[in-house]
């Protein structure tokens, strides 16, 4: 597994095969940046048009962002 550390950029990747911690389709695709990093999940932030979301994600559902 990764470690991730607050401030850094990933993209929610929905994987089908794990349901719990599944973030709404909508966000699927969409980068975000972590504010929050718990043991099996992630808090990450992201906007859509004006409104800032959060989105709480297993480590399952997201990957790296590579820029």
């Amino acid at each position: 597994m990764r470690e991730y550390k607050v401030d850094d950029k990933v993209v929610i990747q929905i994987d089908p095969s794990q349901h719990k911690g599944m973030p709404h389709r909508r966000f699927h695709g969409r980068v975000g940046t972590i504010i929050r990093v718990n043991i099996r999940s992630l808090v990450v932030t992201m906007l859509m048009g004006s409104k800032l979301k959060t989105v709480i994600a297993r480590l399952e559902h997201v990957k790296p962002h590579k820029v």
